[in-house]
């Protein structure tokens, strides 16, 4: 027997507001950035201003993630379009790596070769910047402690306003010593932070990707709660996988206790599904086996 699980109340729903509010924020910053860091032949503003382009995509991400898990599934697309949030996000950090390749370059270029810049503007700028990744901060700051998604934006918006503080500091020792040369250096510190967290975002969702278990489960947790459900004997062929960046599912063949009846299997199925709700696993199909040793002699 198989049993379905399809309830989606024990996903938390987004703080939407705070989201879209970020985006458009953050764009917006970006956009100064930039065309500042042209027109000043400022490295370090131009790559944090990719390196805050990168938060408004993680923004957008999770955004959509939110939006993709209400789409109803239809006869063609049986999961909806759940599984684009971690091809989205894929994505995402392949942009970044080239993004990080192009303006690593153009630092150690500048190294040997330093350009002149305006220290007063970027520390002006970068002091925005300061202001902009704090308040985006504080939007998340309510529910970084209830939601996954808000805690994980709270966490890097927070640390982008001190790899802003970094770049304010460069700015003034620029406008004071005419130390040019600080300018690829502060922007090869960000860009090492990108690189962290854009190796992070890459591996993470080539594993969902290629539906392996997600990193925030464990394996042999999951089996524990499973055999620890009293009239539960054994739990075999066990997969999990990630069905979007927010939801997670299982099948497995459960072997249970033969002198039950079916009434009270049913309800051991229930209670193990429950179970699987608390730790992170929403979509769970499970099997009423027989035990694994017999499993060798027939196809189960």
């Amino acid at each position: 027997m198989h049993n379905h699980d399809h309830n989606h109340s024990q996903i938390t729903s987004a703080p939407n507001k705070a989201f879209v509010i970020g985006i458009f924020l953050n764009l917006g910053y970006v956009v100064v950035e930039a065309v500042i860091g042209i027109s000043t032949n400022s490295l370090a503003l131009l790559t944090d201003a990719g390196h805050n382009l990168g938060d408004v995509a993680g923004l957008a991400i999770s955004l959509l993630a939110f939006r993709l898990a209400k789409v109803r599934s239809s006869e063609s697309y049986t999961y909806g379009y759940k599984k684009t949030t971690i091809l989205a996000a894929l994505l995402n950090a392949v942009i970044l790596l080239v993004t990080v390749g192009v303006l690593g370059f153009e630092a150690i270029r500048r190294l040997h070769d330093p350009v002149p810049v305006q220290g007063g503007t970027i520390a002006w700028v970068a002091a925005l910047g300061i202001a902009i990744n704090g308040i985006s901060a504080f939007l998340f700051f309510r529910n970084k402690d209830k939601e996954l998604n808000a805690r994980g934006a709270y966490l890097h918006l927070a640390a982008d306003a001190v790899v802003s503080l970094s770049v304010v500091i460069a700015g003034v020792l620029i406008f004071y010593t005419h130390a040019y040369w600080l300018d690829p250096v502060i922007s090869l510190v960000v860009l090492i932070v990108i690189l962290s967290s854009t190796w992070s975002l890459l591996t993470d969702s080539f594993r969902l990707s290629v539906d392996a278990v997600p990193k925030e489960i464990d394996h042999n947790k999951i089996i524990a709660v499973i055999k620890n459900t009293n009239g539960v004997e054994d739990v075999h062929h066990v997969h999990i996988w990630a069905m979007s960046t927010m939801e997670n599912a299982l099948t497995a063949h459960l072997v249970l206790k033969n002198d039950l009846s079916f009434a009270e299997k049913i309800k051991i199925i229930t209670e193990v599904k429950h179970q699987l709700l608390h730790n992170n696993i929403h979509h769970a199909t499970l099997e009423m086996d027989i035990s694994e040793e017999d499993c060798k002699d027939v196809d189960c």
